[in-house]
């Protein structure tokens, strides 16, 4: 069992899920970390060949799917009615008239979580108030993070108080690439004590770490550091989520587990956009750490078009006909 750190003096705001309280930084397990890119890429490209799941059994994938997406927007042009609009969508993913051919019940089912800019929290929040929806927030000068580092601090404490419930935080690109760990462990943790009570979402930026051997060890530092959550990407990379790197990511995560105990939950985000898609990455989370994983409280999509894709999928399920994909719009 590694050791752990000194518990945080805080109380955990999501009573549901064990918080990661991380553990000291060991740079033997960091320094023995090694990938096998040829095994990881066979391996990534099985969930690609396999039949597609069909009828009831892809009805049912789907559906997960959509619990898990944080629903989001992270444009220039996005504004309080765009921030409302979203929040509608998350409170009712999918029309009742399809749901209710699904025998599912409405009230009930919604996505993961909603995530804005820090300027839209107290509009999302109020919107989705009552619903069980989280409101995440971006921060520490997303997407690039080049804003000094008390400035990151003051980010994340202005999302905190003003009522976000999970923090996306972004790393700096550049100790990976250099190999200093030891600093970013300190930054990642020093982000970790300033989130307070909301769950810690760490963004690696894999398209942006160079090789994979990189995103393994800077998802264990983050991890130590006592991130509750690694993401893929902030969706603004040139390459975002992929399957070799959300492979290499969710192994280190079952790594950590093995170690710590602690379940670490794990985000691919930006390039999913088909229903497809998703139960290619929903298939690689239950072979890779198990059905404890398939909930949002440990996995989430970051994604804002795969919800339409979805939909017109049970809508042709249920109906037997796609429908134009304007008549499902997310915002």
């Amino acid at each position: 069992m590694a050791q752990t750190k000194p518990k945080l003096e805080q109380k955990t705001k999501n009573l549901s899920i064990e918080r990661n309280e991380g553990t000291v930084l060991d740079l033997n397990w960091i320094n023995s970390i090694r990938v096998n890119k040829s095994a990881v890429e066979r391996r990534a490209s099985s969930l690609t060949k396999r039949r597609s799941v069909k009828k009831d059994w892809q009805i049912a994938w789907l559906l997960k799917a959509v619990t898990c997406i944080d629903l989001t927007t992270l444009s220039g042009d996005d504004t309080e009615g765009k921030i409302k609009r979203l929040c509608t969508k998350a409170k009712v993913p999918i029309r009742k008239e399809i749901l209710e051919k699904l025998s599912i019940n409405s009230k009930s089912f919604h996505t993961g979580a909603v995530c804005v800019y820090p300027e839209f929290i107290s509009e999302a929040s109020e919107e989705v108030k009552g619903a069980g929806i989280p409101v995440a927030a971006v921060s520490t000068g997303f997407p690039a993070g080049h804003i000094p580092f008390d400035l990151k601090l003051k980010d994340i404490e202005y999302c905190v108080a003003n009522g976000a419930d999970e923090i996306d935080i972004v790393i700096n690109r550049k100790l990976v690439l250099q190999g200093k760990w030891k600093e970013l462990y300190e930054e990642v943790s020093a982000f970790r004590i300033a989130c307070g009570d909301a769950h810690m979402k760490t963004i690696l930026a894999t398209g942006e770490l160079g090789t994979l051997r990189n995103v393994a060890k800077a998802s264990v530092v983050c991890m130590m550091a006592g991130a509750d959550f690694i993401k893929t990407s902030t969706g603004k990379e040139t390459e975002n989520a992929t399957l070799p790197v959300s492979l290499v990511m969710v192994r280190m995560i079952r790594e950590f587990y093995k170690k710590t105990g602690y379940k670490v939950g794990f985000k691919p985000a930006g390039g999913i956009k088909t229903a497809k898609q998703s139960i290619q990455w929903l298939i690689l989370i239950k072979e890779e750490l198990g059905d404890e994983w398939l909930t949002p409280k440990l996995f989430r999509f970051g994604a804002s078009s795969l919800l339409a894709d979805i939909e017109r999928q049970l809508e042709y399920h249920v109906e037997g006909f796609y429908s134009a994909a304007n008549r499902n719009p997310v915002s």
